[in-house]
């Protein structure tokens, strides 16, 4: 009998420990990429593209407010920033932990491991009809520790240049 109640108790706390780590995989969500994340951010760079095109002052309103369909993805850490092709400065920027780039030139910045992405993300703006692919440290809306980012980049018209990211 001993050991039938052993094997019980072993079992029960193999189940106990499995559906505590599924909960608590399933209360954090944003701890992981989902893998659809890098479609949402293209598909978002897209729409953000005609919308700057159309009326890039309220599309610059909309993504600053980091409303709607300009903040989202799987794990909510997926929206648009867009800076003046001339002179590189931020005019718009939905991550709420990086309202203070706001006005800046984009070329300044760099990541934690001293990567000038910035310069990347600025030469990315300057071509066109292209979209592309920029890697780097960056905090996400809802962690401003710095984690692994994929932004795609494309120039929208004449003035203005926009980006979408997701975190890997």
């Amino acid at each position: 009998m001993q050991r039938d109640d052993a094997i019980t108790e072993d079992i029960l706390r193999k189940n106990i420990l499995a559906a505590a780590s599924g909960a608590l995989l399933a209360l954090s969500p944003m701890a992981f990429a989902h893998p659809a994340d890098k479609y949402i951010a293209k598909a978002m760079l897209m729409t953000a593209a005609a919308d700057v095109t159309s009326d890039s002052k309220h599309a610059f309103e909309e993504f600053n407010a980091g409303r709607g369909k300009f903040l989202t993805g799987m794990t909510g850490n997926i929206y648009v920033f867009c800076f003046n092709v001339g002179d590189g400065k931020f005019v718009a920027q939905g991550n709420v932990n990086a309202k203070d780039l706001l006005g800046t030139d984009v070329r300044a910045l760099k990541d934690e491991t001293g990567k000038a992405y910035g310069e990347e993300i600025y030469a990315a703006g300057q071509k066109e009809g292209v979209i592309t692919e920029v890697t780097y440290l960056f905090g996400k809306p809802t962690d401003p520790k710095p984690a692994h980012k994929t932004s795609f980049v494309t120039r929208v018209n004449a003035d203005y240049a926009c980006g979408v990211g997701y975190y890997d």
